[in-house]
């Protein structure tokens, strides 16, 4: 399993996607809460999700949250299983992080051109010409 990126923890730690970011965050702080069993030496994660969610700017509390997720998940499957689950997701809310790139390019355009500006469309977009 790939690291939680650290960008993305500090991103929802500092409140960036509005309501559904918030919400990220929160389940992640859910799945931390969950009961481990393993040795005393090794983290829930949630003392690290505290401590981001107090200093979000502190990458290394990033760091060393992404740590503990991933130590975590290699010794809980389920636990693993959920935290992939909640990457997944956690990575469509936006957060500012990456671009955004237009063009219209190919030929002579005659008329009104349709121009949709943003960002992780999902699925088929279709423009008919209404008559």
């Amino acid at each position: 399993m790939d690291p939680t990126a650290v960008e993305l923890l500090t991103a929802l730690a500092g409140g960036d996607g509005g309501e559904a970011g918030r919400e990220a965050w929160a389940e992640l702080g859910a799945l931390v809460r969950r009961p481990f069993e393993a040795a005393p030496a090794v983290s829930s994660g949630e003392a690290q999700w505290v401590a981001l969610g107090r200093a979000p700017n502190e990458v290394a509390r990033a760091h060393e949250l992404s740590t503990a997720l991933a130590v975590r998940a290699a010794l809980d499957a389920e636990f693993r299983a959920d935290l992939v689950r909640w990457q997944e997701q956690a990575r469509s809310v936006r957060t500012g992080q990456g671009t955004v790139n237009n063009s219209i390019s190919g030929g002579t355009f005659h008329g009104s051109v349709a121009i949709v500006q943003g960002r992780d469309f999902h699925g088929a977009l279709d423009f008919r010409r209404s008559e």
